[in-house]
């Protein structure tokens, strides 16, 4: 029986004939919306070494992160050809016969599908990253997904994490083998996100001097506790000062109007929506604040201490990894408004200690999460398994 659906590539999805000549990895990434995973893929693209060659993959539609992506690497979004039922390992495994990768990289549950499909292919090197947990299961609880994530473990070469976190997790509470998973932190361009420019961010905004902007990043989605952001803020409305600034779009945009209207801090909270200037607007923030209940390794906490703000954030996933508490920033329990408000309170009570932890989580930034670093990690994984394919 044939797999329904499966149609020819069209010729926007060849590869071009100079990347037939190098390593050809295979990106596939859950969407091409602009988003942490999917930025890390493109930076990849654009600055690993020539002898790399790529091509991206999505199981989804076509989208904004198209892009970003470098002239030359081609991008497939298979669309209404990926569909949930049971020949969607085939359907990749047509695609990867057709494009002839060496390594297929896959990322997060939705590209699970991929694993299969590059052994059926014949491709000589599998790897899946994995970047966080789901949404709907943020704790990694789902028993369908932890025994698939297990049983497709020996198809699998390597498995890396964004967070020694998750690397436990899959170690610890999945089962997989611990010499299979490594951990490769994200890293951030501590030269596009700096300090700099904060009185024309800040005119750009229409944010007065006098405030002290408390600023967070991200999609509007249940996940990141925004909701509970609002309540946390409503407790510093005695001072005059505070400003919340929320950047992002999502599900949970209606609901944070009316819940920060149902506060009484409506007048004092922007809602952006999404930016194509997030560099510029964070340099119009004071504090960076991350409320999530489940993180797996947070691109915009890092492009935070790029900027020079400290950073108050929710001690789960890997966040603790990046922010030094007491000293780059603060971390706080998940769900506790007040916990979160204390920790906002203390920087709006002291100037000193705001501005000493901004300097300190920029110089963590560059001293350990650069861009460099992790494309240079991201490099040697791929030449390590490709010398170890060829021997």
């Amino acid at each position: 029986m044939s797999a329904p659906g499966l149609q020819p590539l069209s010729s926007s999805e060849a590869v071009p004939a100079g990347v037939r000549r190098r390593a050809l990895i295979a990106h596939v990434i859950p969407t091409l919306r602009i988003a942490g995973l999917e930025n890390v893929v493109a930076r990849l693209t654009d600055r690993l070494p020539a002898h790399f060659g790529h091509v991206v993959i999505t199981p989804g539609a076509d989208g904004p992160l198209r892009s970003r992506f470098p002239a030359g690497v081609p991008v497939v979004a298979m669309a209404e050809q990926h569909r949930p039922d049971r020949w969607n390992a085939l359907r990749m495994a047509r695609l990867f016969r057709s494009l002839r990768p060496d390594v297929v990289h896959s990322r997060n549950w939705t590209c699970v599908d991929a694993i299969i499909g590059a052994r059926l292919a014949g491709v000589p090197i599998v790897i899946h990253s994995e970047h966080g947990r789901e949404a709907t299961d943020p704790e990694g609880r789902n028993p369908i997904r932890r025994v698939g994530r297990r049983l497709l473990s020996p198809m699998v070469d390597q498995f890396v994490t964004v967070s020694r976190d998750l690397g436990r997790w899959l170690v610890e509470d999945i089962g997989i083998s611990g010499h299979k998973v490594m951990s490769i932190c994200n890293g951030v361009d501590t030269e596009r996100f700096s300090p700099g420019g904060r009185q024309a961010a800040r005119a750009a905004l229409g944010i007065g001097p006098e405030s002290i902007v408390i600023g967070t990043v991200g999609r509007l989605d249940p996940v990141k506790d925004h909701v509970g952001l609002l309540h946390a803020f409503g407790q510093l409305a005695a001072d005059p000062r505070a400003l919340l600034v929320i950047v992002g779009d999502g599900p949970t945009r209606a609901t944070l109007a009316a819940t920060a209207a149902g506060l009484g801090v409506g007048g004092r909270v922007r809602l952006l929506g999404e930016r194509d200037d997030v560099p510029a607007v964070l340099t119009g923030f004071d504090i960076f604040v991350l409320s999530s209940i489940a993180e797996g390794m947070s691109n915009v906490i890092l492009e935070a201490m790029a900027t020079g703000l400290p950073a108050v954030a929710t001690r789960v996933g890997g966040n603790p990894e990046l922010v030094a508490d007491g000293t780059s920033g603060f971390l706080v329990e998940p769900g506790s408004p007040a916990a979160l408000a204390n920790a906002l309170r203390r920087y709006l009570g002291d100037p000193g200690l705001l501005a000493r932890h901004g300097r300190a989580a920029r110089e963590l930034a560059q001293a350990e999460f650069s861009l460099e670093r992790m494309v240079g990690e991201y490099g040697q994984l791929y030449g390590r398994l490709l010398a170890r394919r060829s021997r």
